[in-house]
Parts: C-alpha cells; structure tokens; sequence
C-alpha cells in the first residue's frame, strides 16, 4: 500500500501536494500542529515538530515523506523571528531524522524543504546545483544548517532530496495574490532597480517536479524553478499585461523599506537576485507544462 506522509502540510505548498497527490496513493497523513482528525479521507496527526508524541508510528511503511515545516519567512527579521525561522527547520529535520532512524520499515524517500536562496545574490550567472556560488548573508546561512542537519544524519534505507523551492506561483496563496493585488491598484511597476531575477515555478510544475523526483528516485540537492529566471522589471510588466491594468508605480528601495516596515516583513524578499535553473531536472527530462511567465500568469488568472 502506497502512503504519503506530508510534514506541516496544511499550508499552500502542503495543499497543492495533497491536491496533486490525493489519487495516487491509497493514504496520506498530514502531520500538523491542529488537532489530530480525519476529513475527506486524510489523516491529521498532530505534532510539535520537535519531540515524539506518537506521530512517528505513522512514518512506518510510509512510501514518501515530504517536510515542509519551517516559519514563514514573510516577516520582519526580529532577533526573536530569525532565532525562530532557523530553529523551526532545524528542529524538524532533526526530530524527523530520529524518527526515521528508529523506524522497523522507514519511509522509502524523504524530500526535505530548501530554498533557492542559497545561492548569492547574482545579476551576472545562472545559478545551478553543480556550479550555483553559496552566499553569505543569514537567509543563506539558514538554508546551509538546513541542509546540512537533513544530510548530516545518514539514514542508509531512506533515500533523501533536498528541494531548493523557488517562488511558487499559486491561485490560493504563496507571493502571487499579494503581487497581483498590487498590480491592480497600480502598484505593479517594478520594485527596486528592477534588474534583480525573479525564480518562479508555477505550482502545477512544482506538483509534478516532485512527483518527477519521486518516480526518478533523484536524491542529493535539486532546484526546484522554471527554467527562465525573469528580471523584476519584466515580471511585473507582463503581470499587469495578464491583469489588463495599463500601468504600475515603481516602488523604489526607499518606499519598498518604509512599506515592509508597514506590513511587517522584509524588502529582501523583492530585492535579492535569484536568478537559479533547474539544471538537474532538465538533464533527467522533467518536462515544464509552464516554461515562460506568460502562460503561467495567464493560467493562474484562468477564472
């Protein structure tokens, strides 16, 4: 029998995977903070995400672990909030770790969350998972002990991926609504110098990337993005196009600071350079259903 368990999946991210995923296997358990309970055929089994309760059973036989857990970085960055987005992905790959080391029968494949943010700030180099340059500043060193607590601890039956995740573009959460809400009150124009890359992958792409790794057993670090960074300048311009709003104020990195500020998270997260390919999901022939912005924008705002 075929089982899924999805580790903090009652997010975004976590409900496109369940969306995408509920068909294929006969059982899915959502580990989650709420309360443990059943609802339209999947398990929610509570969790602290730092210490065994009786979760852990529902690792054994499982086919495929995926975690997701970690504190939105969609914040300020308190002393207290990057204390708690670090010890929120650390905590979870190690607690998680153990659990899979204590298993009878572990799960076959455990995908752990990255980010593409590990790599430097770059207006001049595609970054891949071969030649991608690591940075230096604390989301990097985030996504370093990240991964370094998912690798460190081997799990000799348990094959591991890590997925360094761009920006996922989604109807039902994640950046899209926030930047499309902008667009339409003429805030769509580009945001800082606007030379900066924009990685994005379109949530159907994202769904089926990991279903790929699965089917591929890929293990080691893998970027999960479209194949075509675009500049800020551009993923605005052809967001409102999509919208049909014909023009956007630019936001300057002055006013994008005071805005943060406002709305209580960081300019970082419209200003850093991601420009990240997905090298190893090409070289194994993982075919993109939305390879430019264009058709992914025009099918997020299919109504």
């Amino acid at each position: 029998m075929k089982k899924l368990i999805i580790a903090a999946g009652t997010g975004f991210l976590g409900q496109v995977l369940v969306n995408h995923f509920k068909n294929k296997f006969e059982e899915i358990v959502i580990l989650t903070r709420g309360k443990s309970q059943t609802i339209d055929g999947i398990k929610y089994v509570n969790w602290n995400a730092k210490t065994f309760s009786g979760w852990e059973k529902e690792l054994e036989n499982a086919t495929v672990l995926i975690n997701l857990a970690g504190k939105s970085v969609d914040c300020r960055y308190t002393k207290e909030n990057k204390k708690e987005i670090l010890l929120s992905r650390i905590e979870s790959t190690k607690v998680l770790n153990q659990a899979v080391l204590n298993c009878k029968n572990p799960p076959k494949h455990w995908l752990n969350s990255s980010t593409s943010t590990i790599y430097r700030f770059s207006l001049d180099k595609e970054m891949d998972e071969v030649n991608g340059e690591i940075g230096n500043d604390f989301s990097i060193n985030v996504a370093l002990s990240w991964e370094k607590a998912f690798f460190k601890t081997e799990t000799p039956n348990t094959l591991k991926t890590a997925l360094r995740t761009s920006i996922v573009l989604g109807k039902k959460g994640g950046a899209f609504i926030p930047l499309k809400t902008l667009a339409k009150i003429g805030f769509g124009g580009k945001q800082g110098k606007g030379n900066q890359f924009v990685s994005w992958i379109h949530e159907e792409d994202f769904a089926n990337a990991i279903d790929f790794i699965v089917q591929k057993e890929i293990t080691g670090v893998i970027n999960i993005v479209s194949p075509k960074p675009v500049s800020n300048v551009d993923f605005m311009q052809k967001l409102r196009k999509a919208i049909g709003f014909p023009f956007g104020i630019p936001m300057n990195t002055f006013l994008l600071k005071i805005g943060s500020f406002f709305i209580r998270t960081e300019p970082e997260l419209v200003l850093k350079s991601r420009n990240v390919i997905p090298k190893r999901l090409l070289e194994n022939g993982f075919k993109f259903k939305f390879g430019n912005i264009d058709e992914a924008f025009k099918k997020l705002l299919n109504k």
